[in-house]
Order: C-alpha cells, then structure tokens, then sequence
C-alpha cells in the first residue's frame, strides 16, 4: 500500500549507497518533514537491482525489487529517480529516460557527469527536468551547495582541495608510517579505503571528475575532460616524501581550479607539495577538504567524510529534498537544478601554468653533476633556489645519488622544454621526478 500524500521515489542502486538512503530516510522521515517546513514525506516505491535474490543490509521488502530501471521510469506512482548504479552508459540511459519522462534525477555519479555532462545538461533543459548531484562531490560535505548558493553573489578566484579519500590514506600512510605504495595501498584495501579495482582512485581521474564538477559549477561552462592535467599517485616513492618532511612540505592528492586575471581557467589534479603550516596539509585518513576563496567572503573551508556510506547517503537525501520541494511547487520549481550558464569558456593549457617545483633527478655519482644540471636550467631561464642530495636508502648500495633542485616559481612549459634537455645528459640515469610546490 502506498501513501497517496508521499512523493514516489524510484531508487536504482542498492548497495552501500542506496541502502544508506533507505536507511536515513527510514530513520529520518519524519524529521525531514518537519524541517522541510511542508510536511514532505517520501516513499521508496520501486527498487532496481541486478540480484533481486541477494541478502540486503536494508530491510526493504522484496515486492519493490525489480531487475527492468525502465519499468521504473515508466512506473506512474515514481516522481523522483535516483541514480546510484553507477558507471557511465546504463546509468546514462537510465538519467536520459528519466529526464524525457519529466522526472527529475538525484545522482552521485561524477564520472557520468565529466563525460556525459554535455548531454545530460541539455536533456534537462530541453525537458524541463532537474538534475541533482551534491553528492557527486566529496561525500557529505555540502560543497555544491555552497559553490551554488552561498556564493551566488561572489567571483570565485581558487578552489583547493583534496577529494579523494583513498589517496589521502595511502599518502598519510607513506608519510606517518614510512611504507611505501604498494604496501599503503594493500593496507587501504585490507580496511575497506580502497575498492578491489582501485584505478580510478589512485590515478587522479576520481578526484579530477570531481574537480571538473567544481569548476563548471562555480565557472558556468562544461569542462573537457581532454584538456584537464591529471596525474595520480602512483609514481610517489617514500624518497619524495621523506624530502618533502625535511623541507617542511606535506605530499597531497591536490585539485586545483583557479580563475586568472585573463578569465581563464587553470583547472588541474596532481600530487604536489604543500606547506605543513597550510589547513590542508593537515587532512588526513580518508577526510575530505574543500577550501574556497572569492571576493567577499575570502577564504571558506569545507571538511568531512568524503565517502562512505552515511556521509554519501546525507547529500542524496538532501538533493531528494530539493527535488521534492521543487515538485510541491509545480511548473514555478521545474528550473531549480543546476544547468550551466556559459555556452564556453577558456582553459588555461598547462604549460602555461606557473608554480615553483620540486624536481628530483637520479644521477651518477660524479663530480660537475650539479654544474651540468644547473647550466641547463639557467639556459632556459630558472632559478633554483636550493639543492639537496641523498642516497635512497632503499637502495644503499646503487651506483647513483638523487639530487633535489628546488626551482623558482615559472611555467610549466618552460621547465619541460629544460628536463627534455637534461635527460639527455649522460649523468641522469632515470626521468626525472617533477611536484610542484603550492602555495595557495
């Protein structure tokens, strides 16, 4: 028996995510429709699942079970879909259905929206449909809102964060524990951090997708996946990170979405160097942390459970709250989602981004080593504000040393040009390491 004053909600997905929202909505009902201030109520009527037969955590019962999400689309007592299969080509279809039946969609899948966005946008335009997705980004931390909301009034100059839990424990790990990467990422898997195909978290494009989101929603244009730098976590030795200790840095999976003075966009995903006395260096385990800065307001921080169960549950209810209250409104509440506000915008390329940088070169243990280095660095115009050498002591007994530059602030496309130059030098044995130094 359904209750005829509830919004229907169709909920394709139900593990760890989607039994969560069961879960707080069961728990929680009745307090959202008091807070929601109209007696909102909402009832799960139909279930999408690929094994209707597999034991739930949820107590749901097994009549709204169905393996078919376009008999739920199709399904007149659903209002609301929820997307939390994940993926991006069933899920794509699901969202493309529901937005052409004019039922507005709640999603967390920031990869369906990085590479899909385009399309789905348009979908909800064309029909009048909203999308949802805060927790698309870090979890249950209320970050697009904030982007969305808070700071209407305000140009957003930097957003800085880090966005991935996963890569947050294995770094904090090689950094508190000395382990290397493999071993933190086997630790990470052990405790449940990490996923069985960890690709996604360790190379950059998890925290990157999530970036991209950041930066159409602040920005007002979709991002090109193909033009965002994103480099992950899996060249980091404990070497870089010991250096980093010494000279006073913290090694971070860092999203960066900057506005220039020029309207472009350097938007950009990479482990870097920031300094211990930065708030973020201080995010550790699988937390999350989004520091915003615009005219106005300056500097806002964001910080919480980027992941999980609960926290990523929290932002699904919340986004199912707004949906439905747009619903109560009728026609005057159909635009309430998010839809970008710039048909294009400008990405800065990445060889024209400027940092100061942490360069590590392996190279043979000679004399006029540093000489050589430094000639081809002063030849392309960098400065070097320090050098530093060490025998990996993981290899005490290698026939080469690893000498640190520390390079003065310049574009990325500068120093490239120069450590093409170097590697050719017979003294360098192996590519050079290169992590930027943020100041924020």
């Amino acid at each position: 028996m359904t209750n005829e004053g509830a919004v229907g909600v169709g909920l394709a997905g139900f593990g760890t995510v989607g039994s969560g929202v069961w879960n707080t909505l069961a728990r929680n009902g009745e307090l959202i429709a008091e807070r929601a201030g109209t007696g909102l109520k909402f009832e799960i009527r139909q279930i999408v699942v690929r094994d209707p037969d597999k034991p739930r955590e949820a107590p749901a019962p097994a009549e709204l079970f169905t393996t078919d999400w376009k008999s739920m689309v199709e399904n007149p007592l659903v209002d609301i879909v929820l997307e939390l299969i994940g993926g991006t080509e069933e899920a794509f279809e699901l969202v493309a259905a529901s937005l052409g039946a004019g039922k507005p969609v709640v999603t967390g899948n920031k990869a369906l929206l990085a590479e899909r966005g385009a399309e789905i946008f348009a979908l909800s335009r064309l029909h009048q449909t909203p999308v949802y997705f805060e927790a698309a980004v870090a979890g249950g931390i209320p970050v697009i809102k904030a982007a969305r909301e808070s700071f209407v009034g305000n140009q957003i100059d930097l957003i800085s964060g880090i966005i991935n839990g996963t890569s947050n424990y294995i770094l904090m790990r090689m950094t508190e524990a000395g382990l290397d990467y493999s071993t933190a990422l086997q630790e990470a898997k052990e405790l449940g951090y990490a996923e069985a195909d960890e690709t996604l978290d360790v190379n950059g494009w998890d925290a990157a997708h999530k970036a991209m989101l950041l930066g159409t929603i602040v920005h007002g244009f979709l991002i090109d996946p193909e033009q965002v730098y994103v480099r992950g976590i899996e060249y980091v030795r404990p070497l870089d990170i010991r250096f980093a200790k010494d000279l006073g840095y913290v090694v971070k999976l860092l999203c960066i979405v900057r506005r220039h003075e020029d309207g472009s966009i350097e938007i950009r995903t990479q482990p870097s160097f920031i300094p211990k006395t930065n708030i973020l260096a201080s995010v550790n385990d699988v937390f999350n942390a989004v520091a915003i800065r615009g005219d106005g307001f300056g500097d806002a921080l964001f910080y919480g459970r980027g992941a999980g169960q609960d926290p990523t549950a929290s932002s699904v209810v919340s986004d199912l709250v707004d949906a439905g209250l747009a619903l109560n409104q009728g026609a005057e509440g159909k635009n309430q989602g998010f839809l970008p506000y710039r048909e294009e915008g400008t990405l800065k390329p990445i060889d024209e981004t400027e940092t100061a940088y942490y360069v590590r070169f392996p190279v043979t243990d000679r004399p006029g080593v540093v000489a050589d280095i430094a000639s081809l660095l002063a030849k392309a115009g960098i400065g070097i504000s320090g050098t530093h050498s060490a025998v990996d002591p993981d290899e005490p007994d290698a026939a080469f040393v690893d000498m640190v530059f520390l390079l003065h602030t310049c574009p990325f496309g500068i120093l490239k040009s120069a450590l093409k130059g170097i590697e050719n030098l017979d003294c360098v044995t192996e590519r050079p390491v290169v992590f930027r130094i943020e100041t924020l």
